[in-house]
């Protein structure tokens, strides 16, 4: 593209680590990746394929932002936690229609949980275009901006890095302990790699369908309230630059293991940093960053194929027979 490789590499990897701004920024970033990326682990393991984080981020958005603006006047403490309930309960709701649709009528909950990202999106403007709109904000689709007793407080001065990245901190060490002392992680993971095998055994695969689906939909209702309760501050009609889908690409490079996600989380972060800061300082487009996180998966998936196979060429020997008529 013209510029410099080396200048390029800097910019994306080194540049926005150079301040404790910065670093952050990078939690801020993290944050919402990690979160749901623990949760869709947890469900890639039992084969259980939720791409439709995006929508139920924006979901969890919409409802715990409703309880900021129906308390818009109240200060009280309750108000948050009012609010980081309501985000798990949208996102939980969300997910739970393709888990109805998956064990009631045998649906494919990629194919549900995906499109439902759309009607998340569109329910979100309709409303920041609609009801919920600023009557003070010059008719810009937004909404009112949430009052103190409704954003999460910042936790290192100077900084927007706020409480939310405690909750992704915890989030990594509940599922670990869920995945690796408890027997519903234990049944997630035989289902998971012998379906038939846990059928035998007496697990539900209804149940872990269930489970998977709304343990992720909380998560990513989770998220969703983080960021407009924390650097956002209001709804808008996009809230996300695409965290929910992203975050399919972290927990695979976790290797959908909670520590591995929270390190691929964090380098996913990094690279939505570098891709701001070539933009501004080397004026590469924003696309830049998507054109690196997907190739960080295909190289990835191409590195398991290689593992579970070895290329061989192998030359196919003939014997020329010649006959003799007479």
């Amino acid at each position: 593209m013209g510029v410099s490789p080396s200048g390029a590499l800097y910019a994306f990897f080194i540049q926005p680590l150079t301040s404790l701004y910065g670093w952050a920024e990078l939690g801020v970033k993290a944050t919402p990746l990690v979160l749901i990326g623990i949760a869709l682990s947890i469900g890639f393991r039992a084969g259980v394929w939720n791409i439709g984080a995006e929508g139920q981020l924006t979901l969890g958005a919409i409802c715990g932002g409703g309880v900021a603006l129906l308390f818009y006047e109240v200060d009280s403490v309750f108000v948050l936690p009012l609010m980081i309930i309501a985000g798990m309960l949208g996102g939980m709701f969300w997910a739970a229609i393709p888990a109805f649709l998956r064990v009631r009528f045998n649906a494919n909950e990629i194919l549900t949980s995906l499109m439902l990202t759309y009607v998340a999106t569109l329910l979100l403007s309709l409303l920041v275009h609609g009801p919920w709109r600023d009557p003070d904000g010059f008719n810009f689709p937004e909404s009112r901006i949430f009052s103190d007793s409704a954003t999460l407080p910042t936790i290192l001065q100077g900084t927007r890095l706020h409480l939310g990245a405690l909750f992704a901190l915890g989030g990594v060490l509940l599922t670990w302990v869920l995945m690796a002392r408890t027997i519903i992680g234990f049944q997630v993971g035989v289902i998971g790699q012998a379906p038939a095998a846990g059928k035998y055994a007496g697990f539900s695969i209804n149940q872990i369908i269930w489970f998977t689906l709304l343990l992720g939909g909380a998560f990513a209702g989770l998220s969703g309230l983080i960021e407009v309760a924390g650097p956002i501050g209001q709804l808008l009609p996009s809230i996300s630059p695409g965290y929910g889908f992203t975050a399919i690409i972290v927990a695979f490079v976790g290797r959908l293991h909670p520590v591995g996600v929270l390190f691929a989380g964090l380098l996913l972060a990094l690279s939505y940093l570098g891709g701001e800061t070539a933009q501004i300082t080397m004026n590469l487009p924003l696309a830049v960053t998507g054109v690196f996180q997907g190739l960080l998966l295909f190289f990835l998936l191409a590195c398991d194929v290689l593992i579970g196979y070895r290329l061989q060429i192998k030359q196919t020997k003939t014997t020329a027979t010649q006959g003799v008529s007479s």
